[in-house]
């Protein structure tokens, strides 16, 4: 019988699963969109069920693109977004909707607890380096202040990973990629912070046990799995943050490689053996999807802002990528092919909605400088791929003045499927840029740590060999990098010189 491994990215509008075998050979994939809520501005929600009835329908869906039986699914991995908070009462059946991460609601309590506690407190406990409204531990207050029924009647607050585990398991447990950005867990100590539970009315009962990323739970529930139409002799393992399944789904599961991701956002990753804080509280440090290692991870606008020209400049490209079948990425890659390194002189700031660490200004704004009468659409184009390679690079740099040294970057997600904006990167930084086979890297990574936690594979480096498969290398050019010096001394004034102008908006 075929040995397979079942994985789900839960996913902030859509939900993935993913099917491999023990060679990491993916054999089926099924994404399932779902619609958040927002009732207000700045409320951002889902309906709890929509994610369990997503993840069924993708089931479906996955079984009519692969012929399996249940019993050829040994485990179930994990790979999660951050942040996202449920409230269970004592039957186990949620109180409210969830409310998603990138919900802003909880503004004025984390002014509160910023003020309670201090910053500089938050980034030495947990790895923050500030509070903020996407918290868990801001969201728990306002919830506290603002619905005290609910909050009186919520017996877990969870997260989405923990609510999947509970549904499958029916045991409440989870692990530390995702509790460190809840603002309630000692990242060093491995333990919940006592004094922020007790500022906000809560106990340890009120929260998961903590647990290893890749550990073993359980198997599936009799009555979860003849819901799903799996077996009840499937094993469940806990997961990982998405970003750090993703790192481990590139194999970049050692000190010297680092992960960029360009989707929506751009987020980076970088494993460290130790808990390493930043000095100048810039980078933010969280637990890794590996036991006893940690990671410098951050996130920033990405390719949302490609997205934003592409919608409302590039009309003509999206029509003719429709006639032709074709990718409307791909013909803006071929437009910008001819456009010289550094856009002849012209540099971007890609900051849409802000811009995080190690630069973090909520007020920044994207910014095209030094456009003449020579430049077209191409340029601002490429100005763009060059843009999200300064912040590639503005983070190495950081990482170095830590002591953190990179000798290669993995790169994942839609940006690493263009060959020029590899080569922007790569010749920008310096740095070799390695893609993978997988296009699922998150999905990878929780199956290699699902693969690991019931034995399949004796450690995370011996399965990433196994699984993990190189596509492309780019090699950085040593003359265009004279050039990108250049623009990126350029980009790093521009923002510094914008600050007071940010401000006023």
């Amino acid at each position: 019988m075929e040995e397979l491994i079942l994985s789900v990215d839960l996913g902030t509008t859509a939900l993935k699963i993913a099917l491999f075998d023990n060679y990491g050979h993916l054999k089926a994939l099924s994404t399932q969109e779902y619609t958040l809520l927002t009732p207000v501005a700045s409320f951002v929600e889902a309906d709890v069920d929509i994610y369990w009835k997503s993840f069924k329908k993708g089931l479906e869906d996955l079984k009519n693109r692969y012929s399996f039986i249940p019993e050829s699914i040994r485990v179930l991995g994990i790979s999660a977004q951050g942040e996202t908070l449920f409230f269970i009462d004592k039957n186990g059946n949620p109180l409210r909707n969830a409310i998603v991460w990138m919900d802003n609601r909880a503004r004025q309590e984390a002014g509160t607890l910023s003020s309670e506690f201090t910053d500089e407190e938050c980034y030495k406990i947990t790895g923050q380096v500030a509070f903020d409204p996407c918290w868990p531990a801001a969201k728990i207050l306002w919830v506290r202040k603002n619905e005290p029924e609910v909050f009186k009647q919520t017996m877990k607050f969870l997260l989405i990973e923990d609510y999947f585990i509970f549904k499958l398991t029916g045991e409440i447990v989870s692990e530390g990629s995702l509790l460190c950005s809840t603002a309630m867990w000692d990242i060093t100590n491995k333990k919940w912070w006592p004094g922020m539970l007790d500022y906000l009315g809560i106990r340890e009962s009120n929260l998961p046990e903590i647990r290893e990323p890749g550990e073993y739970i359980g198997t599936i529930l009799p009555g979860a799995a003849e819901e799903l139409g799996l077996s009840r002799n499937t094993a469940v393992c806990t997961g990982a943050l998405d970003q750090a399944a993703g790192a481990i789904g590139a194999g970049n599961i050692s000190e010297g490689i680092f992960s960029e991701n360009i989707g929506a956002a751009l987020a980076i990753c970088a494993p460290v053996a130790r808990p390493t804080f930043d000095p100048n509280r810039k980078m933010p440090l969280h637990y890794f999807g590996i036991p006893d290692m940690y990671m410098m991870h951050t996130f920033t606008t990405g390719g949302m802002a490609l997205k934003w020209f592409r919608d409302n400049f590039c009309q003509m490209e999206v029509i003719l990528s429709g006639l032709l079948s074709n990718d409307s990425y791909e013909l803006l890659d071929r437009e910008t092919q001819h456009i010289p390194a550094g856009c002849e002189g012209l540099v971007m700031l890609p900051h849409l909605g802000g811009s995080m660490a190690p630069d973090v200004n909520p007020g920044a704004k994207g910014v095209f400088y030094g456009f003449t009468l020579k430049h077209g659409k191409p340029h601002f184009i490429r100005a763009i791929m060059e843009a999200l390679g300064y912040i590639i690079r503005r983070n190495i740099d950081v990482l170095y003045e830590m002591g953190i040294h990179v000798n290669e970057i993995r790169s994942l997600g839609g940006g690493s499927r263009s060959g020029l904006w590899n080569q922007i990167k790569s010749d920008i930084t310096g740095k070799p840029i390695i893609t993978m086979k997988c296009p699922e890297a998150a999905c990878l990574g929780a199956a290699i740590l699902a693969g690991k936690g019931i034995g399949i594979y004796s450690d995370i480096k011996t399965a990433c060999n196994e699984m993990v498969k190189v596509s492309e290398k780019y090699i950085p050019d040593s003359e265009k990098a004279i050039i990108y010096d250049r623009q990126y001394e350029k980009y790093k004034m521009l923002f510094i010189q914008l600050l007071k102008v940010f401000e006023k908006n």
